[in-house]
């Protein structure tokens, strides 16, 4: 089972980082933190600081819309295309097959996240003026170990980003010391966009199931903004909305992931919070984010064995 899990998984995201869109949320992400040091530049003696906000909030804004798209069209491409027919005839269950494509759709959120999160820590240990000769020089040889790796690498050029990302984003956390408070901020942040796209994700695959990209990325985002809105609903006042709109909800509330989790204030990123420890706030995340993912996909999975293909 794991073997052709796996093997669906890494189709998956073969495909799925040839896509232009993703190309092009990458090079928005990379811009729009580029455009921090613009408005960092106005700010007084607040530029890293802007910076960390503003590449995490980004960070976090397009790795959600990269999961919605790649979520809506995974399974829907396969159909229209009809490629998934002569795999289901094969030693392949269909739920081993939703399965693999959750899982290649978060190899490539993964990617993703580790190159737009490793491009604010070099930001940021440029703009701390530690180590700015070896950071450029490192970022330099690392882009460079990558030409050398899609060229050797023929027929697994793809693959190679992978591990290549997450080892960029771990060489520029380790380069970015001379901004430690803002690496924490960073870091963590990428740590909770990655346990919030895991229930996006999960969500989009429900609906991709039965449905068409179009709903389905609909689905996704009202149930996406209901999550950021939690809190919000869980509390409106009874004397100004009336009862039936608060019992709705606080049900909404309590049925839909709260997605406010993965967007904490920053005292709570800085561990400033002394009531709550930063990492066992993460890992509580994290859980969450586990228990919700492996509930959405049995659903998506019972869904998908019950679709006519007719």
């Amino acid at each position: 089972m794991f073997g052709r899990v796996s093997a669906i998984a890494m189709n998956t995201y073969r495909e799925a980082v040839r896509a232009r869109v993703l190309f092009g949320l990458l090079a928005l992400a990379l811009a729009t933190s580029g455009y921090s040091l613009v408005i960092a530049a106005m700010s007084l003696r607040q530029e890293t600081r802007i910076v960390a906000d503003i590449g995490s909030s980004s960070m976090s804004l397009y790795a959600v819309l990269v999961s919605v798209i790649l979520g809506a069209t995974s399974l829907y491409r396969e159909l229209e295309l009809k490629t998934i027919f002569p795999v289901l005839t094969r030693r392949l269950r269909r739920h081993e097959y939703v399965v693999g494509k959750y899982f290649g759709i978060l190899a490539t959120l993964l990617v993703f996240i580790a190159i737009d999160g490793a491009a604010v820590l070099t930001i940021m240990a440029i703009q701390s003026g530690k180590h700015v000769g070896l950071t450029i020089g490192v970022g330099s040889g690392m882009l460079a170990v990558l030409g050398i790796l899609l060229w050797r690498a023929t027929y697994s050029r793809v693959f190679v980003v992978l591990p290549w990302s997450v080892a960029l984003f771990l060489v520029m956390m380790l380069l970015c010391d001379g901004a430690a408070d803002e690496r924490q901020v960073v870091v963590v942040s990428a740590l909770l966009t990655l346990g919030e796209v895991v229930i996006v994700c999960a969500i989009a695959m429900v609906f991709s199931a039965f449905s068409s990209p179009f709903l389905t990325a609909i689905f996704t985002a009202w149930l996406f903004m209901i999550g950021r809105s939690a809190d919000t609903l869980a509390n409106i006042p009874e004397r100004v909305f009336g009862t039936v709109i608060r019992t709705t909800g606080i049900v909404l509330a309590k049925v839909v992931p709260n997605l406010n989790v993965y967007v904490p204030a920053r005292p709570l990123l800085l561990g400033q919070v002394a009531t709550i420890p930063l990492w066992s706030y993460v890992g509580r995340a994290w859980m969450n984010s586990i228990f919700y993912a492996a509930l959405l996909l049995t659903l998506s999975a019972i869904i998908f064995r019950k679709r006519d293909f007719q």
